[in-house]
């Protein structure tokens, strides 16, 4: 029979237990937080936008707000031009009327010119324009194709105003005088430094022989007809040798004719023919052996030697062609008569030496190598495109690979050709070397100075703008600085010419003393082009 009474106590309690809550999970709310972050972030952003636009009616910051301008009643504001209408030079022209236009120029390139109208330049007073000025820039024009403006830009009409200094301070608008300096226009190209090969000397031995004497070590100094070395050649034996037997020859039968010549007729007339035609004969052997000696650098004259006794001739040529202070030196007895002297041709520095005393040489071997360190050459290779302007006699400026200073010197010659490979041509240069800094067979960079003008008005890259048809910078009003006068900028084309890093030259449209905005530009060039979209700009349209 079933039992349905109630199970004891114990029994219910442990039925109930068997199925037990599990442990609350710490982790796992962590990360159920960490997900709804975002989705709480993303919330609460829209929640402050919603609030802002309801309060702002939606209207985006003026122009006036980002450039720091403080916020003026409603009735006072010009919203065409973003300033107080109190203030407002358009819509207020008396509080600065325009300066007369003249217009553009046609020998500069640029509309309202001040090299040509100093009256426009915003200065205290009117600047002087000179002919060296006007010199300048038409060396600049003339010297090659220069970026062009558009005759039909209007963008010169433009005066960009601003509330107040403050506001172009907070715009990041910082300013520069105009002012002069040097400028140079080149084209370069790299290089290599040698000798000059017209003050470079090889020397080797005329004639075979052995190398009796080696004076000098390379990186010494010789002077034009010092002896360096000597060779002992046989050769230089012989020639002495002929030479003197054709001298004695032509002594003795000298002699003969002239003993017939005075027998007043007792020799025959054809003896004494024969006799003249044998002494025209010894002369002539005299002649090549005299030759045979010159062209081994030793010269003689044998009417020096008329007055020598025949016993003393040989000593006489013992050593000839050498410098007495260095035969005072020798034995004559013990001392070879075949040496030959190897001369230094100029004065120079011995820069290379391949023989040693006892050495066996020959015609084709270089004993020394002697150069004149004072001059040098740089060989540059220039593009083929950069030679156009390039002229003999021309400033080079070479920099040498790990110098600081640059070495200047002139073009001496340009390749008639373009190599083959890399389509340079090689252009010669002439460097001055008497600091003696240079360096044969090292590289480095040159530079063909085209043109090189000291005083020239220049301003930073950022001054200057390219708007599509003009050059343009913007110029500050003259009286700026002036307490109650407008802020105002002017735009200004300008027509530029060499450029370097960080500076452009101006060729014309402003002049030193004018200041122009050089950094923080971009709110200027942003309320000129909305000005330009508001007129539908069409100034280069012609």
């Amino acid at each position: 029979m079933l039992d349905t009474s109630d199970p004891p106590r114990a029994h219910r309690e442990l039925s109930v237990g068997a199925v037990p809550h599990p442990p609350f999970n710490v982790l796992g709310a962590l990360r159920w937080i960490v997900r709804a972050v975002p989705s709480l972030l993303i919330f609460s952003v829209l929640g402050l936008l919603l609030a802002w636009g309801h309060r702002t009616g939606w209207a985006l910051p003026r122009f006036s707000a980002l450039a720091g301008e403080k916020a003026v009643v409603k009735g006072d504001w010009c919203d065409e031009h973003n300033v107080p209408e109190s203030v407002c030079i358009e819509c207020r022209p008396n509080l600065l009327p325009r300066q007369k236009s003249f217009g553009w120029c046609k020998v500069h390139g640029v509309h309202d010119c001040p090299l040509c109208h100093p009256e426009v330049a915003q200065v205290d007073k009117r600047p002087a324009v000179t002919d060296a000025d006007l010199d300048r820039a038409k060396r600049s024009l003339e010297f090659t194709d220069r970026p062009e403006n558009a005759k039909q830009c209007r963008l010169h009409t433009h005066r960009i105003q601003f509330a107040s200094h403050e506001a172009v301070k907070k715009a990041g608008i910082d300013v520069d005088p105009v002012w002069t300096g040097p400028v140079v226009e080149a084209v370069g190209g790299s290089g290599e430094i040698v000798y000059d090969q017209t003050r470079t000397a090889r020397l080797s031995a005329r004639v075979p022989g052995t190398m009796f004497r080696a004076y000098k070590q390379v990186g010494d100094r010789v002077h034009a007809g010092e002896v360096i070395g000597l060779v002992d050649a046989a050769e230089v034996g012989r020639a002495k040798a002929e030479f003197l037997h054709a001298f004695v020859q032509v002594r003795l039968k000298t002699r003969i004719v002239e003993g017939q010549k005075s027998s007043a007729g007792a020799v025959p007339g054809r003896a004494v023919i024969e006799a003249e035609a044998a002494v025209s004969e010894a002369r002539i052997r005299l002649t090549t052996s005299q030759q045979a000696l010159t062209n081994l650098g030793m010269s003689v004259a044998p009417e020096d030697l008329a007055q020598v006794p025949e016993d003393q001739l040989a000593s006489k040529l013992h050593f000839l062609g050498l410098p007495k202070a260095l035969t005072d030196t020798f034995d004559a007895k013990t001392t070879t008569g075949n040496l030959l002297s190897l001369v230094a041709p100029f004065d120079g520095v011995v820069a290379s030496r391949d023989v040693v005393a006892g050495e066996v040489v020959d015609t084709t071997k270089v004993l020394f190598v002697v150069v004149d360190p004072r001059t040098m050459w740089g060989n540059l290779d220039l593009r083929l495109e950069d030679t156009k302007s390039v002229t003999l006699g021309q400033q080079v400026r070479f920099l040498p690979d790990g110098a600081k200073t640059e070495t200047v010197g002139t073009v001496a010659w340009i390749s008639g050709e373009a190599d083959h490979k890399t389509r340079t041509v090689r252009v010669r240069a002439i460097l001055d070397n008497t600091n003696g800094r240079l360096r044969a067979n090292t590289f480095g960079t040159g530079r063909v100075i085209l043109r090189d003008e000291k005083q020239v008005v220049v301003v930073p890259n950022g001054a200057v703008h390219w708007e599509g048809c003009c050059h343009v910078v913007f110029v500050r009003n003259k009286d700026y600085m002036k307490n109650g006068s407008p802020k105002v900028f002017h735009v200004r084309t300008v027509r530029i010419g060499a450029k370097t890093d960080t500076h452009t030259e101006i060729i014309a449209g402003i002049l030193p003393g004018e200041v122009v905005a050089v950094k923080g530009s971009a709110a200027l060039r942003a309320e000129l082009l909305k000005n330009n979209l508001g007129e539908g700009c069409d100034c280069c349209k012609k």
